[in-house]
């Protein structure tokens, strides 16, 4: 431990932090633009500037080390106006369009700005102009907007392992691109969005969908029907200043039907049919020398991944569709028969933590029912703007519950949206059906927690299984090389391509770099999750009734011919880069 004195004030640290961690545990607070800890600590932007007695110029305190005696000033007028100054140089080559930015309201640039009180921009001159790539289904990419923090590059680079974007020339020329300054669309990018997470401004952003569901919403001859993500109701109610984890289902249920839709659904149980059928392909493929590890396919942008980097690998994919994929095609073949709608007319938007999504509703093989399984897929975000939109006081709504038929779901789908509950739900289901027993041990905590990668031997039905959870593409890499190299002898794997599962998705609240340092965002959203799970009356898929009721009256065995051409889907290998 050593001493140092901040603004007068002693504080004991230790040895190796930072001035910028040493101020937080003395209660001062220094501005950061391009800090993301542990994943952006460069010190580019200049922000955290401070005096530091016997140093000359000012210290960067994000990188500058602390040593014992050091005295240290955060808010002298020489660093506020070094600070100014160099705000006004990052505002002097920036798209100040503030009114019409996604990020109005909840920039981290904007809100330096009225800190600093820049009512005038000093240096003024030439700007860069770039075009705006929106080429990708998924990610709008402003470079107009980019204040060169690196925070997107740090995250695609440290945290995802992809490497699609990164910082190219120099000086004033610098700018953030792809490999030959190509759309995302057509490099390695695999539309994760945790880029847009990681974004302090505007710069990057998910493609908006909104106004294709509201014209939906408006056109009388369309039966339009939404369907909720697990993961969205556990963040929601963030975007109206309400707790991190709070559950707002019953909120956001009623504000769904108040904008309008014709059926507000829970994708919960498209999550269910996902967990019957993925179950039911282990068990073949573990008892019929199919190929393993069976590895899981409810996340877009790690298909994509492995579709990229391993494609000798995709026969290990499950080629069950994810939960709102089979939600929509069962929503458009047996909710149209059984309640007279024409398939033609409805328009099916699902609500996901996701951006990924957005690409995934448009791939080939995503219409089992002859009609496109998913219309419009919005996130998170895009959700709580409409309802803003509307006007609708979100916070005082009451509770209402999701529609039948297809609103009843399991404890075991709530989970989905973590790290883990995948594995969790599949291995309820694969232990009654291996044996015909029904278990009472449904919490398997080994596949729980924040570990990147997860592994654990469990008896299923008398059977060892040897399962892997892994979150992140980077850790996922990890697992790809082990199970290429022969090395691995996993039966059963977990991959989400989001740290932590589709609680942090590239769609969801986006929190502020001070947010993301101080609290446990994940375990506060993933714990409502858990606590969802744990008060449902129904806590494995298999035995949902409506599900049985599909089941015998529409789709016969789980697995089945029915099923198959509903409920699965293929995949294909792609190139890296789309060259001219």
């Amino acid at each position: 431990m050593v001493k140092v004195t901040i603004n007068g004030r002693e504080v004991e640290v230790e040895e190796n932090s930072t001035i910028l961690q040493a101020a937080k545990k003395a209660g001062i607070d220094i501005p950061t633009l391009c800090f993301l800890k542990d994943i952006n600590e460069m010190g580019d932007c200049r922000m955290c500037l401070v005096e530091v007695e016997g140093m000359r110029g000012f210290a960067t305190s994000c990188i500058q080390k602390v040593k014992d005696g050091m005295v240290i000033k955060t808010n002298t007028p020489k660093v506020i106006e070094a600070r100014r100054m160099v705000l006004d140089l990052i505002l002097s080559n920036h798209d100040r369009e503030c009114l019409t930015c996604t990020r109005n309201g909840t920039c981290e640039l904007q809100k330096l700005a009225r800190e600093f009180y820049i009512d005038d921009i000093r240096y003024k001159g030439e700007r860069n102009q770039f075009e705006i790539d929106d080429k990708s289904p998924s990610i709008v990419r402003d470079f107009n907007k980019c204040v060169l923090c690196r925070r997107c590059v740090s995250t695609c680079k440290k945290v995802q392992g992809i490497g699609a974007i990164d910082c190219t020339e120099r000086g004033f020329a610098s700018k953030i691109s792809t490999f030959e300054d190509k759309s995302l669309n057509d490099v390695n990018c695999t539309f994760c969005g945790q880029c847009i997470e990681a974004c302090p401004v505007g710069a990057l952003k998910e493609k908006d969908s909104t106004n294709e569901v509201w014209r939906a919403l408006r056109d009388e001859d369309k039966f339009v029907v939404v369907q909720t993500a697990p993961a969205v109701r556990v963040a929601l109610g963030e975007e109206f200043g309400m707790e991190i984890g709070t559950n707002v289902a019953g909120k956001m249920v009623t504000a769904l039907k108040r904008l309008g839709f014709d059926k507000v659904f829970d994708t919960n149980t498209g999550a269910d049919f996902t967990i019957v059928e993925e179950g039911t392909e282990f068990i073949d493929r573990l008892s019929n020398g199919g190929t393993l590890p069976m590895i899981t396919s409810c996340s877009p942008g790690w298909v994509r991944y492995l579709e990229l980097n391993y494609p000798e690998l995709i026969p290990n994919l499950s080629t069950c569709k994810s939960p709102h994929q089979m939600f929509g095609a069962i929503v458009k073949s047996y909710f149209a028969k059984n309640f007279g709608v024409d398939p033609s007319k409805i328009y099916t938007v699902s609500v996901m933590p996701c951006v990924a999504k957005k690409f995934e509703a448009k791939r080939e093989d995503m219409a089992g029912s002859g009609y496109p399984d998913v219309d419009a897929v919005i996130t998170t975000r895009e959700l709580a703007r409409m309802i803003k939109q509307a006007h609708i006081d979100f916070v005082n709504l009451e509770d209402s519950e999701f529609e039948d038929p297809m609103g009843e779901a399991t404890g075991a789908a709530a989970i989905f949206g973590t790290t883990g509950g995948v594995m969790e739900a599949a291995l309820r289901t694969v232990q009654d059906k291996l044996t015909g027993k029904s278990f009472d041990n449904l919490d398997f905590e080994e596949v729980r927690g924040e570990k990147g990668i997860k592994r654990a031997t469990l008896d299923i039905g008398g059977k060892e299984v040897k399962v892997v959870v892994a979150s992140g593409l980077k850790n996922a890499g990890i697992i790809m090389e082990e199970i290429k190299s022969g090395k691995a002898d996993y039966q059963f794997v977990e991959i989400m391509a989001c740290p932590g599962g589709c609680v942090m998705g590239g769609g969801q609240p986006i929190r502020t770099s001070k947010e993301r340092a101080e609290i446990d965002i994940r375990a506060k959203r993933a714990n409502a999750l858990y606590t969802i799970d744990e008060k449902s009356t129904i806590r494995k898929s298999h035995e949902n009734p409506i599900l049985k009721k599909i089941y015998k009256e529409y789709l016969g065995e789980p697995g089945g011919h029915e099923a198959h051409k509903l409920l699965h889907t293929s995949y294909v290998a792609r190139p890296k880069y789309i060259l001219d």
